[in-house]
Formats: C-alpha cells, structure tokens, sequence
C-alpha cells in the first residue's frame, strides 16, 4: 500500500510540530508549508529532539504564504487531507485588526479553496474556544460545540475575532462553493503540555512569567487546559473518522484551573522550582488600572472573569478521544520551561 501524504499548514508552529510528530510516528508522509525554506535545519532537529529521523523522504517544506496563491496547489498534490493549523498570532494589539483578520479569514479560504482543486478528502481546521464561548452569558449550562462567539462582541480580542471569522467562513464555503470537500474544525481552549524545542507558546510564556515570580498577582483567570499531544492526537482522529465530517469539536481535558490553583498544584509537584511563584490574587479592579499602561496587564484583560466551564464529552463519544489531566497537561509544560532553561 502507498504511503499517504498528509498536508500540515504553518509546520514550525506549537501545535503543527507536534501534529508532524504524530503523523511520522503512524506512518504518514507529509508535506508542510512553511514562510521560509529556511527553516527547514530548525524543524528537522526539533523533530529529531522529539525522536523522529526527519528527512526529505518524509518531510517535504514547501514554502507558502496564507495571502498569496503561490505553492499551495503544489503543496496539496496528491494529499487526501489537509490539516489547517497555521494561523496569524499577534504579538500584543495590532494598530490594525485587518493585519491579523485578513490573513486568517483569507488564508482559511485559500486553503479550501485549493484543497478541493487538488481533489483532497478532508481538511481539518485548528479554531478555537475563542471561537465557542466568549458569548455565553448562561453560567448554568456547560458549554457545547453549539455555541459561537459573537465577532462584534465588546472587549473580544482581535485574535479571538480573526479565529470566529475565520471558522464562519470555512463553515460558509463548504456549505456553498465546497461541495465534496469535508471540514471537520477543533476548537482547543489553553494549550499546554510539552515544548518539543525553546519557541514558547502563548501559554507557556504566561505560565513562564508566573513560575519567574514576575507575576506577582494573580488575576482571576480560570482556564481550561489541554494537552498538546491530546490536540495532536484530536486532530489526526478528526481526519480519519468518518463520523467527524462537517463537526466541530472542543479540546479540553475538563474542568477549569485558576492560575492560583495551577500555583499552589507546580508549588506542591515541583518544589526545587517554585520558590519564586506567587499565590496572591490581583483584584480585578486593579488589573483595569494597571491594564490602562501596562501592555501585559491590557493582554490579560480580557481572559478575566470568562466563564469557560465546557465539555469535551462529544470528542470522547464521537472520537474515542481520551485526555490527559489538567494537572498532567501543566506539570509537563513546566517542566519543559526547567528543560530548556526557560525559567
């Protein structure tokens, strides 16, 4: 039987590596597009530091940009699925929503848009709980792959708002012009787990900036948590279920931790690096002030306060997707963060 080449958008990312990681170990080729070949000596010893011998045999880097069509189609050929995990990230608020909207929403088209030239099966997005549940108000129901985010909401991040944006516009052009194209969408809340090289992720660097005892508050932010690996591993099961066609999916372990809880959990778990971590809560009518000069501060401001109580029970039921813990998921990202010397 030919070996199958699975197409992995933005392959230098968090996720996208550890998605390569999943595919090779399971007998995959794959193709992954990337802003520069450049980077190709910088992914294949990540992916070796990860245990994988990575080569052009079973790594091909193409490189394609999520506002222009060069490459994609040759990055699609013969792939029966695309895993769309690249996304734009701002670094703080960008002095124009577009720079990051536009990307997003056009490069999720453009996507689709040469998957269905290139005859692919099915595409799988990486969304967001951005995405589900910035707009419940009802704190009495758990929230489901029913809810979305309202774009216009007040306060919503402009990263948050690209990735609603953008997961409409999939939804809206595989029920239009993507006829024969299958979409399934992950919708992953705080992703945490392992760093398989030094780049953190948005996540780790919160979690680096509470373990440094540079936060020396703690806002009142609960979050859900979910292990890399288990995003991974979602992803690569949205791609092959058929029951997974046109069905979104959160990602989360279960439950919610605050940042205090995650710092009394490291404090008891990792005592030789804890020394440092604080367990004073910030209250919030101090962190709106604080947020009125301070960029970190205007960062956190709207993950304050968000009701993120949701269920993953659709994956588990669907998917017979089985998670890591909320503290497995933190414990391992900390001690990545000792690792790599990060803290």
């Amino acid at each position: 039987m030919q070996q199958q080449t699975v197409l992995v958008t933005g392959g230098t990312g968090f996720v996208a590596t550890h998605v390569i990681v999943q595919l090779l170990q399971q007998g995959y080729r794959v193709n992954t597009t990337v802003r520069s070949l450049s980077s190709q000596s910088q992914l294949f010893e990540t992916l070796k530091s990860a245990g994988m011998q990575a080569s052009q045999d079973n790594v091909q880097l193409i490189e394609a940009d999520l506002l222009n069509d060069t490459n994609w189609l040759t990055a699609m050929q013969g792939c029966d699925y695309v895993l769309h995990v690249a996304s734009p990230l701002p670094m703080g608020d960008p002095k124009n929503e577009d720079d990051v909207i536009k990307p997003a929403v056009e490069g999720t088209l453009r996507v689709l848009t040469f998957a269905k030239k290139a005859g692919v099966k099915r595409v799988v997005m990486t969304s967001n709980f951005g995405a589900v549940g910035y707009s419940n108000t009802d704190t009495s129901q758990v929230i489901t792959e029913q809810s979305w985010t309202n774009p216009k909401q007040k306060g919503l991040s402009v990263y948050n708002k690209s990735k609603v944006l953008a997961e409409r516009a999939a939804w809206d052009y595989i029920h239009s012009d993507g006829q024969g194209l299958e979409l399934s969408v992950i919708n992953p809340m705080g992703i945490f787990g392992p760093l398989i090289n030094q780049r953190l992720s948005a996540g780790h660097s919160l979690l680096r900036q509470l373990m440094s005892g540079e936060m020396q508050r703690l806002p009142d932010i609960n979050m859900g948590i979910v292990d890399v690996r288990d995003v991974a591993d979602l992803h690569i099961r949205a791609m092959l279920s058929p029951q997974a066609a046109g069905e979104r999916f959160l990602a989360l372990a279960g439950g919610t931790m605050s940042l205090i809880d995650i710092a009394h959990y490291l404090k008891k778990a990792m005592p030789q690096h804890s020394a440092n971590i604080s367990t004073k809560a910030l209250p919030t009518w101090l962190l709106k002030i604080v947020a009125l000069f301070n960029p970190k501060a205007r960062a956190i401001k709207p993950l304050v306060g968000v009701y993120r109580q949701a269920s993953n029970q659709k994956a588990r039921t669907l998917l017979g997707w089985q998670p890591r813990s909320n503290e497995q998921a933190m414990l391992a990202a900390a001690q990545s963060l000792v690792h790599y010397k990060l803290i």
